[in-house]
């Protein structure tokens, strides 16, 4: 029975609105002098006042203001409010006109109820919410427990909707005793009550005023995302916090993502290795990057690797034609098509099996896919494995991408791009030298001077390279063994103290790949180039182990112990994105630059990899190595460049990969 009588939310609303838009219809009367001429006409006054009250209803009802939830009333709320309010004034006057003479209406009686109903109807609305606030954070006063006093860093929507979070929780885990802010002119604005106390370069200062005033911080918390504090400002205030005993957590946000207000924001997250070692966001021009990708067929090998999944995720969002996936390892392509049918389930994708090394079968795949476009990621990468197997690399880097590229150049695909390494660049190791060699091939084959005349050189396919440093976080890089070692207490394993690489985040290095492939694609003078990502400064490795022991609450040395095993064989102290042979020119993608090695005769080329090929399948390592240092003279190997290298004790038997 009760639940027959219970009245909804929404219906005690309305009957509540009704009752204000009666008194405000009055009391408008009232103030603006209109009641005393129509109080000795009763039906007259009855009349105006049913119109009234019918006219604000139904514009009530028609701009939602019963869809909103009162506990949650907000500035979207007022707004709605104001509308409705308007519109039932203006269609009021009207459809009084027709009901009486308008010179017993005073014109100062739609101004006058505008701000009564306004005030009427927003006032309840935001009184209630004050008091579920304050009804919900009494518990906690009741039941005390450790609250922990934050700083924010930034004082935007991100700050805003935090503060809200906070404020809405029941038992609140954060007392937020002030914000920071880059922007100097939001220094002492308040948000929500709590004030802008200074600058980013103010948090000793800052610090030290609350801890006089028994509020000292216990935690940093940076609400912007990091697309908008990049590596270098959160390696500073990692830095400058921790000599103030505070520690750092972040909002648990996307980049781009709109914050909401919810108990999912409390849920902060550990400042990580990337973050640190982020940079600004380059200009991301989704007009180029569109015309490469939509509605085209593209083709990605290594499709389940980091570089080669991620590639598949942002092209997904480009909404391509179709696109085909290659990948050898049956695992790796399950995950990334199953990934792309739940967050892409319109897309035409098919995942296939396929090893490049198979010629006959790669032809046979392309004959039937057409693709028009094709990345080419699929590589075997680590250096020491590659360099104890060197066949094996080479019939995969070398014969693999040459077979890609042939394959494109018979299915009249329409540009192929490479993905290589910094360690093509004066290589020390077989990896390296193998991408090099593949480099040269799709070098070749970019500039080489089409058969047929001009209807061929128009359909020609376009051979692009896009070189860079290593990525974070990917298998069998240094980040996640480090992350091993320091989950098992130690020791991290740096291989040498001045060892330092280039890094970048992977959803980064594909996005200026994409970027770099649309511009290079569509540039004749940048046939035969190659395109190096801007990758930043090197970072010196064992700053990073110290780092990420840190980011752990541990102190190196003391908790974790740092141990040097010695640079490997075919590892270098230091790597490059291009060599004193390959002029740099910019190029008008931000974060790429234009490297121009002297490109190479196919033909001469295509014998040399034969033999090349030849022996890699009889497994003849020796003649591999020779035919290698044959192809890429600027390869140094190991055994010419190491024992300079290393130091006086060092050990050569354990050492931490860092390629991507």
């Amino acid at each position: 029975m009760s639940s027959y009588f219970r009245i909804s939310r929404s219906r005690l609303a309305l009957i509540h609105d009704t009752l204000v838009a009666t008194l405000a219809f009055f009391v408008a009367l009232v103030l603006s002098g209109a009641y005393e001429p129509l109080r000795a006409e009763p039906a007259r006054l009855a009349s105006a006042a049913a119109l009234f009250v019918l006219t604000c209803v139904v514009s009530f009802r028609t701009f939602g203001l019963y869809r909103g939830v009162w506990r949650y009333a907000s500035m979207r709320d007022l707004l709605a409010i104001g509308a409705a309010v308007t519109a039932a004034i203006l269609f009021y006057l009207p459809m009084m006109a027709l009901v009486q003479p308008l010179q017993t209406v005073p014109w100062a009686l739609p101004h006058v109820a505008w701000y009564v109903l306004v005030v009427f109807l927003g006032a309840p609305r935001f009184v209630y919410r004050g008091w579920k606030d304050r009804r919900m954070r009494a518990p906690a006063q009741a039941a005390p427990h450790r609250v922990e006093k934050v700083l924010l860093v930034g004082a935007g929507d991100e700050a805003e909707s935090f503060i809200r979070a906070v404020a809405s929780d029941p038992r609140p885990t954060y007392r937020i005793v002030g914000l920071l802010d880059e922007k100097e002119h939001r220094v002492g604005l308040l948000i929500h009550g709590l004030p802008v106390l200074g600058g980013i370069d103010d948090m000793e200062t800052v610090s030290e005023r609350l801890a006089r005033r028994g509020k000292r911080p216990d935690r940093l918390i940076l609400t912007k995302g990091r697309d908008r504090i990049h590596g270098e400002m959160v390696r500073r205030l990692v830095s400058r916090a921790e000599n103030l005993g505070l520690s750092v957590s972040r909002m648990p946000l996307e980049p781009g993502e709109v914050p909401r207000v919810g108990r999912g924001l409390l849920n902060l997250r550990p400042i990580e290795i990337d973050d640190l070692l982020g940079r600004p966001q380059a200009d991301f021009d989704r007009t180029a990057v569109d015309s490469l990708l939509q509605g085209r067929r593209v083709l990605v090998t290594g499709a389940g690797g980091t570089i080669g999944s991620e590639l598949c995720r942002q092209i997904a969002q480009l909404e391509p034609a179709r696109l085909v996936m290659v990948d050898h390892s049956e695992f790796n392509l399950y995950s990334i098509d199953l990934a792309l049918r739940e967050s892409h389930p319109g897309l035409d994708t098919v995942g296939a099996i396929q090893d490049v090394r198979d010629r006959d079968s790669l032809f046979r795949l392309f004959e039937t896919e057409r693709p028009e476009l094709v990345f080419h990621a699929a590589a075997l990468k680590h250096v020491p494995i590659v360099e104890t197997n060197p066949c094996q690399g080479v019939q995969t880097n070398v014969i693999g991408s040459r077979n890609v590229a042939d394959a494109c150049l018979t299915a009249e695909v329409q540009a192929m791009v490479l993905i290589s390494t910094d360690k093509a660049v004066n290589p020390s190791n077989v990896m390296g030298a193998t991408k090099r060699i593949a480099e040269r091939y799709c070098q070749a084959l970019d500039v080489a001077t089409p058969q047929g005349g001009v209807a061929a050189a128009a359909r020609r396919t376009r051979y692009m390279t896009v070189r860079f440093g290593n990525v974070l976080g990917s298998t069998g890089s240094v980040v996640p063994l480090f992350q091993r070692q320091i989950a098992r207490g130690g020791p991290v394993t740096v291989t040498h103290p001045d060892v330092e690489r280039y890094f970048m985040t992977v959803p980064e290095a594909v996005e200026l790949v994409l970027q770099a492939s649309a511009h290079g694609g569509s540039s004749e003078a940048q046939r035969g180039k190659i395109m190096v990502l801007d990758m930043g400064r090197p970072v010196r490795i064992v700053d990073l182990a110290t780092q990420m022991i840190k980011l752990n609450g541990l102190e190196p040395e003391r908790d974790i112990r740092i141990e040097f095993t010695g640079l490997r064989p075919g590892e270098k102290l230091t790597e490059e994105l291009f060599s004193q042979a390959e002029p740099l020119t910019p190029s008008p993608v931000s974060g790429v630059m234009i490297a121009s090695p002297r490109p190479t005769d196919r033909m001469i080329l295509a014998r040399s990899l034969s033999e090349l090929s030849a022996a890699a399948q009889r497994g003849d390592d020796e003649r591999v190595r020779d035919l290698i240092r044959h192809l890429v003279p600027e390869w140094a190997t190991e055994t010419e460049a190491l024992p300079d290298r290393l130091g006086p004790d060092l050990p050569r038997d354990e050492a931490a990969p860092d390629r991507p």
